[in-house]
């Protein structure tokens, strides 16, 4: 599909040339690259997830008919209240893969509040067969259900439009639907809104669903794709793709993957990405306007969402995490010109991060409960505000960033003892905790009550190198943001003192625990050694900050 213009997009196109022969040939070890990385769903997953997603939408309309005849509507009136749902993310894009959740809207009527959404339909999931792992977070920005069904994982939002009944025939094109609603409906809306419109605005749809899925396992294996952490989650990587297709319509997916990174490297922040034009309305929403709205203009790389009311997608990228991410479109870069001119193959583009090699110092965050579903939600919570952590240390005089990991790493440990207990509260798992199992309590008599969840999140340090002919030892003084961090989490409405812990610590990476590693992927420990000089003893003309030397120890003034 054309504009008026004669174009997609803002711009006129780049090139409009065809794809070479080179371009083709690379194309196909791509896709080839894809299929051996695992990045297609078998048919039998695919025909589980419509299963699914069948049984998913009857149950949305059982629950509009529940909370209808509460409401006191007739029978007739509550079957005909209708409910819908519409998904949306990777798998409306078509470019999800094996285990990939599905993004799921619940359009209900007017009369079904968010209330019911969460005392209700959350209950119904619960005792739904084949359903695992609920977990309601009301408070969150969108607020939002996760749970499993027959091992399908699934994000449930809920848009409640101003309509007596949900037809079956419903299309969330109409922005007039918008009238009326809250900001958090709107926000729920618009996940499936801009895809229908990402889709509307590329050139091919199937070579945009290729390069996609090439940039998403990208991101995905350089620890880049996370929204809640301050880089990019998935509506962004959708978006900056498709403006590449948008600039070479008539290219194929290893060229777009190309182009991608040349541009990506080159682009001048914070001037936005845009697929069209921002489109103002009739409708009271706040559409994004860096000229009108000072928050919007400290955003640092906009990526705008192409469906009315425009959003940012890109609104929690801090200092760090746009240094991280331009650094990996660099490294991309480089790569693919390599493959291009047949000096690397694809493979090198997907290695994996070194992200627990990279720094000397870490920061380890431990969110801990003594209940399963309580734990999923408080350490969700801690999650969410990890990015205000970093963007509070990137203030710390001499560290050049703050790294933050894109997921957490889940234990559950078997204390029998409350020293056990609260060492794993403060990430020290020592091995006897780590090899016990709930069968080992059990043969022992031990309660459950001493079954500690746990999660813990990590952030890389990068330090500057300490001053030639300083003395004594380095101080990083962390202690107010890890204080107002705490703080932060521990003004959660639901925060339970007795049953919840928030501790964060400052680690060395030789003590980094083997999980966050992969089987063989961790060198064996060497033994520092001071090395000689002509000094005398004792004494290391070394100052690289790279080479270990107990001079130069990191002292947190942390108390926690």
């Amino acid at each position: 599909m054309t504009t008026e213009t004669g174009y997609l997009g803002v711009t006129p196109p780049i090139s409009t040339a065809e794809s070479n022969e080179r371009e083709k040939e690379v194309t196909a070890t791509l896709m080839e690259e894809l299929r051996n990385q695992r990045t297609f769903e078998t048919v039998e997953e695919a025909r589980t997830r419509e299963a699914v997603l069948g049984r998913v939408a009857a149950l949305v309309k059982d629950f509009v008919y529940q909370v209808s005849l509460q409401r006191g509507l007739s029978e007739a009136a509550a079957s005909a209240a209708g409910g819908k749902i519409f998904t949306f993310g990777s798998y409306r894009l078509g470019v999800h893969g094996p285990g990939s959740d599905i993004d799921t809207l619940c359009v209900v009527p007017k009369h079904v509040s968010r209330e019911d959404f969460f005392d209700i339909f959350e209950g119904m999931l619960r005792d739904l067969e084949g359903s695992t792992d609920v977990a309601g977070v009301p408070e969150a920005y969108v607020p939002i259900i996760k749970t499993k069904i027959s091992g399908i994982p699934l994000d449930f939002l809920m848009a409640r439009l101003a309509l007596s009944a949900i037809p079956d025939d419903l299309s969330l094109k109409d922005d007039n639907l918008l009238r009326n609603l809250d900001e958090r409906c709107v926000r729920s809306l618009n996940g499936s809104r801009v895809n229908d419109e990402i889709l509307r605005l590329v050139p091919n749809v199937q070579v945009y669903r290729d390069s996609l899925r090439c940039i998403k396992l990208w991101a995905q294996r350089r620890a880049i794709y996370s929204n809640v952490n301050g880089f990019f989650g998935g509506v962004a990587w959708a978006i900056l793709v498709a403006r590449i297709c948008q600039l070479y319509p008539n290219a194929i997916a290893g060229a777009i993957v190309s182009r991608f990174f040349i541009i990506m490297y080159q682009w001048s922040w914070p001037q936005p990405v845009l697929l069209k034009q921002i489109e103002e309305g009739p409708l009271q929403v706040r559409v994004w306007n860096p000229k009108l709205y000072p928050a919007d203009r400290s955003h640092r790389m906009p990526i705008i969402t192409p469906a009315y009311p425009a959003m940012c997608a890109t609104h929690n990228v801090a200092a760090s995490t746009q240094m991280i991410v331009t650094e990996e479109f660099k490294k991309g870069a480089d790569v693919v010109d390599r493959v291009i001119v047949g000096t690397a193959s694809w493979s090198e583009l997907f290695a994996k991060h070194d992200f627990f090699h990279k720094y000397r110092y870490y920061l380890q965050v431990v969110a801990s409960t003594d209940d399963q579903e309580l734990h999923i939600k408080w350490a969700g919570t801690v999650e969410s505000r990890i990015r205000q952590l970093v963007m509070k240390l990137e203030y710390v005089d001499s560290l050049i960033l703050a790294h933050p990991f894109i997921k957490g790493f889940e234990q559950v440990s078997h204390c029998i003892s409350s020293e056990e207990v609260g060492q794993v509260a403060q990430g020290q798992i020592s091995d006897a905790i780590g090899k016990r199992t709930k069968a080992d309590m059990e043969a022992t008599g031990g309660a459950s009550a001493n079954t500690v969840f746990s999660t813990t999140f990590y952030i890389g340090l990068l330090v500057e190198p300490k001053p030639i002919g300083s003395v004594g030892p380095r101080k990083l003084d962390i202690s107010y943001p890890t204080r107002e961090f705490t703080k932060l989490v521990k003004m959660w409405e639901k925060f339970d003192e007795a049953r919840m812990g928030i501790v964060v610590r400052n680690i060395k990476s030789s003590g980094l625990p083997d999980y966050v590693f992969d089987e063989g992927e961790r060198q064996p420990k060497q033994p520092l050694k001071r090395p000689k000089t002509a000094k005398g003893p004792g004494k290391s003309s070394n100052t690289s900050p790279d080479m270990p030397n107990k001079k130069r120890r990191l002292v947190s003034c942390s108390s926690l």
